[in-house]
């Protein structure tokens, strides 16, 4: 077919599914367009990049380009403007969301023994546009509206667009590996950035097709699913183009335990969401203890030393400048240190290991950065979200599968994946299931009445809507008060 009818065809089929999925119901504010935009961006790849004024390699790593700069300036800018606009809500979900904030504190802290200290404070400016974007979010007047929306938004452009462009515009959607084999990357740069993107959206795409399959009255129902559906189709073509084995095993662990949890025997039962979870984690990590990666690897279609990562990691660790504290905020890739990595994997026979700008595992990441002080807050966020997460499946057992999906999701992700850094799909969405889960389970942000989920030993309370709490009747102190029971 000719790529310009091909295109064509794309861009009628994005504006049908728009079509198909507009719905006046939703409660949902202009600004919501902020965040979409920058999801927008940061699921495909910089505006510099599609402008093709890209900067070279050295200045990308160091400077950046000022176009990027500009762009993510405006939009951080706007959201930070809807917030003061939205004071009480935000700042009231900003302390109930306090070990964010602790590790927001230390990476600004940890700029100062930096090795460029004006870089790194130039990132971590940048880094605060992904929390403020999930504000954003979560402080729409439904959430339950504003996430629909969002998913909706970024996967009809980026998802029938990644076809396009791999299928009739190959110098755009495919790439080369570090191997010389040929890649998909759609709308990305790289194969792992379009399985990240689609992971998260595909995470949203079945929690939006559940709700639309359980809400039998709802109006203009089967156009919807129609829209849905063929999303979700897009989203399996492109996880298997993509053929990113971490996204699709993240998908199938997020995506099943939303599943797990829309059955009726979970959600009259809480403790099973965690037995559930726990059994996800454990089945992981007891593979890696037992040494057992390997033949999961190899079960992947992926080499027994998970691709060269357990390679990558023995070489990268000893290198970390300080264990304590790390090389700063943003900085081990710009710091002398990361020369004796990169002489380590030389010496064991790895081409080129200069290309390497990611240790491939979230974890080292935030040690090689942050030290052990910073593993510790990134262990105490995924922590504190996941027990929020359940709280807030007891509100509301649908939002809290969604929110416990992204959790177990990224926490498992960044195993292989470097999932913990800034501007990273997967980074942001775990932001949106911690802050979200805290501000449901404190009663900060207004959810639907509660789904009947109640202790065998208690019998369920009717609630009105007059009991549901709205952020302006809501105290910090009762918030606190509620975070801590």
């Amino acid at each position: 077919m000719n790529p310009t009818l091909a295109s064509l065809i794309c861009a009628c089929g994005i504006a049908g599914l728009f079509y198909l999925d507009r719905d006046s119901s939703l409660r949902t504010s202009k600004a919501l367009w902020i965040p979409v935009i920058w999801i927008w961006i940061i699921g495909s790849r910089p505006v510099s990049d599609w402008l093709g004024v890209n900067p070279g390699d050295y200045e990308s790593q160091f400077e950046g380009s000022p176009v990027d700069a500009a762009v993510f300036g405006v939009l951080t800018a706007a959201a930070i403007g809807v917030l003061i606009f939205r004071g009480r809500r935000t700042r009231n979900l900003l302390l109930a969301n306090w070990p964010i904030l602790l590790y927001v504190a230390f990476c600004l802290i940890s700029v100062l023994w930096s090795y460029h200290p004006d870089i790194a404070l130039k990132r971590w400016v940048k880094a605060i546009g992904d929390l403020a974007m999930v504000l954003v979010i979560v402080t729409e007047p439904e959430i339950r509206d504003a996430l629909t929306r969002v998913f909706s938004r970024v996967g009809f452009l980026l998802f029938p667009t990644s076809i396009l462009l791999i299928k009739y515009y190959g110098f755009l959607g495919r790439n080369y590996d570090p191997d010389g084999g040929q890649m998909n990357t759609g709308v990305t740069t790289n194969k792992n950035l379009l399985g990240v993107i689609l992971l998260v959206i595909s995470l949203g795409t079945v929690w939006s097709l559940l709700a639309l399959f359980r809400d039998k009255g709802k109006p203009n129902r089967r156009r919807h699913l129609i829209a849905q559906g063929v999303l979700l189709a897009f989203e399996i073509v492109l996880l298997d183009m993509a053929d990113s084995k971490t996204s699709i095993v993240c998908f199938l662990l997020g995506g099943g335990l939303i599943l797990a949890t829309s059955l009726r025997v979970v959600r009259i039962r809480p403790a099973f969401v965690h037995m559930i979870c726990l059994a996800i984690l454990a089945t992981g990590g007891l593979a890696f203890l037992t040494g057992g990666e390997g033949d999961v690897a190899t079960a992947l279609g992926r080499k027994s030393n998970l691709s060269g990562r357990t390679m990558i990691w023995s070489a990268l660790i000893p290198a970390a400048p300080n264990p304590i504290v790390g090389a700063g905020f943003e900085s081990f890739w710009i710091s002398p240190s990361v020369l004796i990595a990169q002489d380590t994997m030389r010496s064991e026979g790895w081409w080129h290991p200069e290309g390497l700008n990611e240790a491939h595992n979230g974890y080292v990441e935030v040690y090689l950065e942050l030290g052990w002080v910073g593993v510790v807050l990134i262990s105490l966020i995924l922590v504190n979200g996941y027990l929020r997460a359940g709280s807030a499946f007891r509100v509301n057992s649908s939002l809290g599968a969604l929110m416990l999906a992204y959790i177990i999701a990224a926490a498992v992700y960044s195993v292989t994946e470097a999932g913990f850094r800034m501007l990273d799909p997967i980074w942001d969405f775990l932001l949106l299931a911690v802050v979200g889960a805290s501000g449901i389970a404190a009663g900060l942000i207004r959810s639907e009445k509660p789904s009947g989920v109640a202790s065998r030993s208690s019998t369920a309370k009717k609630t009105s809507a007059s009991d549901i709490l709205i952020p302006e009747r809501k105290s910090i102190y009762t918030a606190f008060n509620q975070l801590t029971r």
